[in-house]
Order: structure tokens, then sequence, then C-alpha cells
């Protein structure tokens, strides 16, 4: 695309939306509205519409050019849509457009829809993400005159044929072809822009894209909400617990101000969250918060936005009547090669829902369970919001609180009358316990909640949903419950309701059940009859069960289940594909658009997919433990199949079958062998006396369009893009014929944040510098050592610098380069500068897979030693713990090769591990030519680098290089190993490699 990175894209699977039964009232929807170029995608004050039925929004975001293995792209998608949720450097050069290998567009499309997702495209041209220059191109911040992203001639010129290629691709996949893409978004400011916008939204438009286009306000700016340049729908953005993992757990208070916000500025569109904290502020973003260079780590950022954190701000979303939601991000993967921005490390795990090595962990389990609720309660999709009891004490109508410290907020649908009062603590990062009364008005009259049992119990950073009028299935209501719905709806002919709740608390359900039907024998399960609010039942679990799945009611027109938490997490709803008289052509495998049919799934790790074929369950998934089988499905099945093998199962009747899944012996046969073999050979020639840089750029230039100017020198400006090398390590090379008076060169160096600049006259190391700071300049005297100035000859000062990335926001146009430079003494001129970056900079480099931001300036990756093929066999034996032979600054290569067998139908996930010492280095690690990590020693926190399969070849040789970068005269001892993180029975099938391999350069 254009720009150095891939589009961001967040994906959603949308639930349906049954009929309700037994309405007692009926308020008329507001008029629906539209973009008047389609009426297949609509909307009102309440939520969106795709071919006419109501749904909620319930997305996350996931950066394909951040796992760059295509065939891996399904997995992400599946696992995705397993958890509920409903909804590339491709312009390298002017002129040159490219989407081949992992920049694929039609590849995302096309793996979303085999997975049944639709897709939210943000395809730029500016993304922001964390990326270099916020994912422009950076020849672009280099050539292009004045500002981008405003209505410029060379702007324009810039950007236009990319966005021409976005729309090629878009046209024939929109939800409005029968293709999984719902609408757009992206992000900038009125004053400057808004004309731009404009332009930008014109061309999308007068060339066939009808989706909605969506916009980003990053923290209640109230930008593009009308005028020019605004967009079809609004959306605000949000990090309320800060954009970083230093503090680990600590918690920020909820935003309360969320709804009368929306309802200030945007009444009549539905209440959109585009970005909602993973983890902090840099817009709103639900997901997580990337860690920074020096910073503590993602398990740091984890506790900070855990699944607590989802269950109290995810909800506080909902209490605000948010009814389209994105989390960033849901799964973050890695900052390979130049990609990142200055502030971001390798890693861009960003605390989400799926690890950067793909494997789940319990966030990903309570979004889930949420994610489930929404899917099973269409009368949560239209809500008038009711109130709060604000600061300021006023109470909610209808609704009473025996709970000073609780913080509640009441919706009510107002077709059917449900009631769903969100309730919290009133401090919310209170890790204290509570307990709270309620009397809330129903349809059948006031009732006190809870009737059996003292207090609803809220335990420290927890909500709690408590439903009224719930109707669930075919025929079923619940008059009121105090514990979460998991799952509702049909199950072959029954109604399912599953319920959960902490097993250190006590929960009730008042159920109007079947006539004749069992029940639990359960001590902990208490039954009552009641007339109060009609002819029904309050079953009652009292604290203290166990964790397991209890059956609460089973006749043969319902079932009522109860878990705790973590059992329910164990569950699964695939959709069966089962076309009905909706079914929306192309969107066969999508629930609500194509299907309604699911089964219950309890015990796998993941279930991926699920047929029914007459009366066989034929169920697709990944196990990472012998675990025991539970279905609930139609009772027509009679047996289970599991990754096309048999399964024994016991019926138990109803269409419940049980059995054991048991995990693969394969599984602990994955093995991988310690790195030995060790070659390496010196990758600083430069610093030689003889070194020829003749065939380097010149650096003469005395104008520039990058924002910042020259902070000193001669009047030449050395900024690496206006040469051509944009991106990575670069080396410059200021010659002087000496007289023997130079003492010293001043040089200020910018690299960004993070970055660092070793510095040698002629052979002779003299030191080397950096900046953690945002601005990335750094600034020093390099004082030439007695005896390093050669007399009456030419010398040079060699400069080896790290380039970290342009910044994002409104200074992409980064100055990366040396940015001033004096020569001290003698002839007090440099004559020539000359600049190598990567080879062939971003017109002629060689490795158009692997793409323009793969490669940097060492001289070994310009030699192309990190590809997989190249001949060391003349190389010095020498291990990488030995460092470097000398023991001094300098830069070498080590390589080594190894082979893995990983048994067919495992997905392992592997790493490499570096040691934790705290050294003055830098280590660039290839792996079958991709640079997939950068471990700062002396900065870090970075050790572990995940490399998935498709990188890997996990059934043959691999090749891995270390670019060794020691930047004192100082020893390192560096060790590493292939380490494996997990593996799972089943993965998404087989992943095929695309690891060029060397040829002469």
């Amino acid at each position: 695309m254009l720009f150095s990175h891939s589009s961001r894209w967040a994906f959603a699977v949308l639930w349906a939306v049954p009929v309700f039964l037994g309405l007692l009232t009926h308020a008329v929807d507001p008029p629906r509205k539209s973009n008047n170029l389609t009426d297949v995608v609509q909307w009102d004050n309440y939520t969106l519409f795709l071919h006419d039925q109501r749904m909620f929004l319930y997305s996350g975001e996931f950066h394909t050019f951040r796992l760059p293995v295509v065939d891996l792209w399904l997995d992400i998608f599946q696992k995705m849509v397993a958890a509920g949720l409903n909804g590339g450097l491709t312009n390298p050069a002017p002129g040159v457009l490219d989407f081949n290998d992992w920049r694929a567009l039609q590849s995302i499309y096309d793996a979303a829809k085999v997975a049944g997702i639709f897709i939210v495209l943000r395809p730029g041209p500016y993304i922001n993400a964390e990326t270099t220059a916020g994912g422009l191109a950076l020849w672009s911040t280099s050539l292009v005159e004045g500002e981008v992203r405003q209505n410029t001639t060379s702007w324009n010129a810039a950007y236009k044929p990319y966005v021409s290629a976005i729309i090629d691709s878009v046209k024939p996949n929109q939800v409005t072809e029968g293709g999984p893409i719902l609408n757009n978004e992206y992000s900038q400011t009125p004053e400057l822009n808004a004309e731009y916008f404009a332009d930008l939204e014109d061309q999308y438009r007068e060339n066939g894209v009808v989706v909605p286009l969506t916009y980003n306000d990053p923290g209640e700016r109230l930008n593009f909400i009308n005028g020019t340049g605004a967009p079809d729908l609004y959306g605000l953005d949000d990090y309320p617990n800060e954009f970083n993992c230093t503090n680990g757990s600590s918690w920020n208070p909820i935003h309360t101000n969320y709804h009368q916000y929306h309802i200030d500025n945007e009444p009549d569109r539905p209440f959109y969250m585009p970005e909602f904290q993973g983890i902090s502020p840099h817009a709103i973003s639900i997901g997580g918060s990337h860690d920074y260079w020096g910073g503590p780590g993602y398990d740091a950022c984890r506790a900070r936005v855990g699944p607590d954190f989802e269950d109290v701000f995810y909800k506080n979303n909902w209490a605000a009547n948010v009814k389209m939601h994105s989390v960033y991000m849901f799964y973050g993967g890695t900052n390979w090669g130049g990609i990142n921005y200055p502030g971001a490390y390798t890693s861009y795990d960003y605390g989400a829902a799926i690890k950067e090595t793909r494997l789940l962990w319990e966030k990903y389990d309570e979004m889930k369970r949420q994610a489930f609720f929404i899917r099973s309660s269409p009368q949560f999709r239209k809500t008038d919001w009711i109130g709060d009891n604000n600061a300021t004490g006023s109470g909610i109508p209808g609704v009473t609180l025996n709970g000073p410290e609780t913080f509640a907020t009441f919706l009510r649908n107002p077709d059917s009358g449900t009631g769903f009062l969100i309730a919290r603590q009133l401090n919310s990062s209170s890790t204290e316990r509570i307990n709270v009364n309620v009397s809330i008005e129903t349809l059948h009259g006031q009732v006190n909640l809870p009737q059996t049992f003292d207090a609803i119990e809220l335990n420290g950073r927890q909500s709690k949903v408590l439903i009224t009028d719930y109707s669930f299935g075919t025929n079923s209501s619940v008059l009121y419950t105090t514990a979460t719905v998991f799952f509702a709806g049909t199950v072959g002919s029954r109604d399912v309701l599953y319920l959960t709740g902490d097993a250190d608390q006590s929960h009730e359900a008042y159920l109007i059940l079947s006539d004749k039907g069992s029940r639990s024998s359960n001590s902990h399960v208490q039954y009552t009859s009641s007339r109060a609010l009609g002819d029904a039942t309050i079953v009652t679990v009292r604290a203290g069960f166990k964790p397991e799945l209890v059956t609460l009611w089973d006749s043969d027109e319902q079932l009522v289940l109860f878990s705790d938490p973590v059992t329910a997490a164990t569950f699964w709803s695939p959709a069966i594909r089962a076309e009905t008289g909706n079914t929306v052509p192309g969107l066969e495998t999508f629930w609500q658009f194509g299907t309604n049919m699911t089964v219950l799934v309890g015990g796998p790790y993941l279930v991926r997919n699920a047929t029914i074929n007459e009366s066989t369950l034929s169920l697709y998934g990944d196990l990472n433990a012998t675990v025991p089988l539970t279905v609930i499905g139609p009772a027509t099945i009679k047996a289970v199949t599991w990754n096309g093998k048999g399964v024994t199962v016991k019926n138990e009747g109803r269409g419940v079958l049980t059995g054991k899944l048991t995990l693969s012996s394969k599984v602990k046969e994955v093995k991988v062998p310690k790195l030995t073999g060790w070659r390496f050979a010196d990758s600083l020639p430069e610093v030689n006396a003889n070194f020829d840089d003749s065939g380097w750029v010149v650096a003469d230039h005395t104008t520039t369009n990058i924002s910042i100017p020259m902070a000193y020198g001669d009047g030449r400006v050395l900024y690496g893009c206006d040469y051509g090398f944009c991106e990575n390590n670069i080396l410059w090379r200021g010659h002087f014929n000496a007289t023997g008076g130079e003492t010293a060169a001043n040089l200020s160096i910018n690299g960004g944040t993070g970055h660092a600049a070793s510095v040698w006259i002629n052979d002779v190391f003299i030191d080397t510098i950096g900046s953690l700071t945002a601005v990335g300049d750094a600034n020093a005297t390099f004082i030439f050592p007695e005896g390093s100035v050669i007399p009456g000859q030419d010398n040079v000062v060699t400069v080896l610098q790290d380039h970290m990335g342009n910044n994002e926001g409104t200074d992409q146009k980064s100055e990366r380069g040396i940015r001033g430079f004096e020569l001290y003494g003698g002839v007090g001129k440099f004559s020539t500068w000359r600049v190598q970056g990567k080879l062939g900079g971003y017109t002629g480099f060689p490795d158009r897979v692997r793409g323009i931001l793969n490669e940097g300036g060492l001289y070994g990756e310009r030699q192309g030693w990190h590809l997989p093929g190249f001949d060391t066999s003349n190389w010095t034996t020498r291990a990488l713990s030995e460092g470097l032979p000398s023991g001094k600054a300098g830069v070498g290569f080590f390589t080594t090769t190894f082979e893995l067998d990983v048994p067919s139908g495992v997905d392992a996930m592997m790493s490499f591990q570096f040691n934790e010492e705290n050294a003055p280095y830098r280590a660039l690690l290839f792996v079958n030519g991709w640079k997939f990590g950068k471990r700062v020693a002396n900065v870090g926190p970075q050790t572990r680098f995940p490399i998935p399969p498709g990188i890997l070849d996990y059934n043959g040789n691999n090749t891995v290089a270390i670019a060794l970068w020691v930047m004192q005269d100082e020893e390192v001892h560096p060790t590493l190993q292939l380490v494996i993180d997990g593996a799972v029975d089943g993965g998404v099938g087989p992943i095929s490699s695309n690891n060029p391999v060397w040829s002469p350069r």
C-alpha cells in the first residue's frame, strides 16, 4: 500500500438477531439512515443494520503485516470467530505498488470469508499503529514537498495511486457484493486536513466504494463529527488506563461521561468505539498497550489490562450504550524488519487476547464470555439508557441500590422491556469485596434482588450484568438473574440457557421452567417455587460450589446449565452451516447472515469449526491436553469426529454426548536442537584504512523536504532518506585531508527513541552515543585519540547509526541522520560526506518478497549473509557466546543452520531466547532471511523473540544469523537458544514457506 506498512484491519463476527417473542411493549424504530449509496448498510441511533438486520459490532484489530505468513491469517481469524467476535508494505517506491506475497489484500478477504468474519478496513494512507511514519511510505516523507496528509499537489500525487489500488481490491469484496468488507476508518484533524479528507472520500466514492466511511476521534476532540471531510459514522477512541505498562496492575478510574458525550455530540448515530483500550491512551481502544524501550515487558501489560480490566472497562462501555466496539489489539504480532516507530521494540504483543506466539490466555476467555453474551442477547442490541447513580447521587428510575459503594447503570430494551443493570464498584480500581441489594422494576412488578441470600457480591475489579425480563430460545424466559448469561439460544429442538458465576459467591435466577424435567442433586443448588412474579422457580446456587458444569434443568423443551467462568470458557459455540431463508449469497459461513445453527462443545483448547452430516458431528480444533468432551446438540447426533477421527462417545439423551479427547503423543515428540556450529565473519570493513567507498552516494544536498532543518554544519543536509536510505542501519563517512591539527568532530545524530550511533576516526573507535528521549537527538564531541589522525592523507570519520523508524502524528517526516557536524582544528571542514544504507535504497533493493523494510545497511546485509544458502564454509568457526574476536567495538555476523521435524498435525509455537546479560551490544536476529528481532542488551526489555511457522521451516533446514554490534571496547557474551512456548494437537493446516535463498548481489 502507500506506505511502508500495510493497513490496519479490525475484524468482526456479527451475531444473529432472532425475533423477540412475547413482546410486552413496542417502540417504533427511529428512521434509518444511510450514505445514499447503498441500503445494505444502514444505521439508526442504536446500531448498524446489515441486510435489514440489526447488529452489535464487536470486533478486534489484527494487522496482517505483523504476521507475514499468509497461511496463518486464517488461524487468527478462526480464533477471533471462536471467541465470538463479529466484526502492507505495498508502495516501496514512487510509482511502484506491490500487493504480492504477505502484502496481498485478496488473501485477507478470502481468509475472512472462510472464517466467517467481517472486515472493518483501515487502509490509511496514514494508519498510526506504532508504525514507522504512521504507515506512510518513508520515501514520501522525503520526496513530498511541504506537509503530508494535506491537500497539496505533491501529496496528492503520492497517495492517490495507492488509494486507487485499495479501491480496486475493495470494490468486489464489499458486503454489498457478498464480501466481508463492512466499512473504513481513518484519523486526522479538521483545521489542517478537512479538504484532504473530502478529496480522499471523493476518490473512494467516485470509484465504487459504497460501504460507510468512519472516523476515529482520539480522546474526545470532537473532530469530523460534521462539516467538510466528515465521514458517515463517527467513532470515539479512548485508552482510559494509560498507554504504557510501567505501573503493572495499577488502574485508573473508569470514565463515566461517555454516554453524555455521545448524546451531546452525535445522538442520531450509533455509539462507536473503534479503538478501546486493550491497555492505554493513544486513542480510546480496548485491547492493550505496547511496551517501550526500557519498559517492564509485556507481562506487566497483561497485568494491567487482563480479564479483570475487560470485565470492568468493556462493560462500562456497554453501560454507555456503545453498540459498535473494537478492541486494540486482539492479536498484536511482531514488529519485524523496520516496521515499528521509534517508541516500540520488536514485540507488538500488546497484552492482547491472543499472544504474539498465537497462544490463548485468560484475557481471551473473558472476551469470549462477553462476546457470547452479546451474541446470545438480541434484546441487548437495542437499549435505551435509563440512568445511573452518578457522582451527584441521583438515582435510576425504577431501580434502588442498597450499596453506597456500587456504581450502576440501567439500560432497557424499548420493545421487549428487557432490563440490563450493569453494576460495578464506585471505586473501580478497588480490590475490596462489597455487597449490594437491588430493588428493580420489571414487567411483572418490583422485585428485590437477591431473594434467597443476603446480598449480591462484587469482588474487587468486577462487573455484573443483572438482567430482567429476558427471553431466550424459541419460547423460554428468565424473569431475572444475578448470574451471568454465557450462552442463550436454541440448540436442536431445545431452548438452552448457560449461566455462570464465581464459585465464592451465591447466584440466583428466576426461571419459567417447562412442566416436566429433572433438577440437579448438587447440594449447593436450591429450588424455590414462587408466584410473586408469575408461576416460576427461583434457582439458587450457593457459594462454595465445586467449579464444574451443573445441569440446573433438563427437559425435552429446555436445558439450563451453570458453571464457574473458567469452566464456561472451555465451551465453544461454532456456527454450523445450514442455510436459512435469509441466507445472503456469499455469506453462507457467517452467523446470522448464512446460518443460525450451533452446538455447544465443552473441553477442547479451541474449536475452529464444525459441520453436521446426517447423524455425525465433525469438529475441528486444537488440544493442549487430554480432556473430557461434552457435546450439546440436536438429538439426531449419534457420532462425533475430532479432526477427522472418530471419538468414542456416550449418548446421555436429548442431544447430550460425552466422551474424551486424547492429546496425541506427537505433541510431546516436538523437539528443538541446540544451536551449535556457529561461523563468524567481520561485518564492518568500512573502518579499515583501505576501504573504498567510491561507490557510495555522495551526500551533498543543500535542501530537504524533511520537517526539521539541520542544526549546524556547512549547509549540506545529511538525512538518510534524502539519499534513498530510509530505514534500519545507515553508515556515513566524512572525509577530510588532514593537516594533523584536527582534534575532534562535533556530531548531532538523530535516529529516534532508543537509537545508538558508533563513531570511528579511520580504524580507531572513539565512542557510542544514543538517546531514549522522544526527540531522538544525541550530541557529542568525539575527541580524536592521539595518533589516530594521519597528516597529509585522506582521513575518514565513520558513523554507524541505528534508524529506529520515523515518528507518528504530525512528525512523520523525521530527521533521521546527522543533524549537525563540525570538524575542530586543522582544515576545519569535511571535504566529502558519503552515505550507504540498504542495498539499492528504496528503488533497487533486491529482496522483493521480504520487502523494503527487512534489510539495513550493514555490510553483511548488503552482501546477503543473512539469507539461506549463503556459503559460509570459509568463515571462522566461532561460538556466538565468544563475541567479537577483538573484544572491541565493531560488527560481526554469526550464522548457523539447524533442522526441524515437527510432526504433521501439531502446531508448535517457538521462540529464540537470548540470555539476560546487560551489556553494550545490539543483536539483529535473522531467521531464514527475515529480520525478526532486535535485541538491545543495554536497554531491553526484550530477550525472547517468537518466530511463526512459515518463517521457520518446521520440516526442513533453517538458517539463523546474528548481526552483533558491540558498542564499546568491551567483551560481550550473548547466547541464543531455540525454545518451545507451547504446542497443540491440531492447528490451521499446512503452512507454506516463502523464504528466498541467496543469490549473488
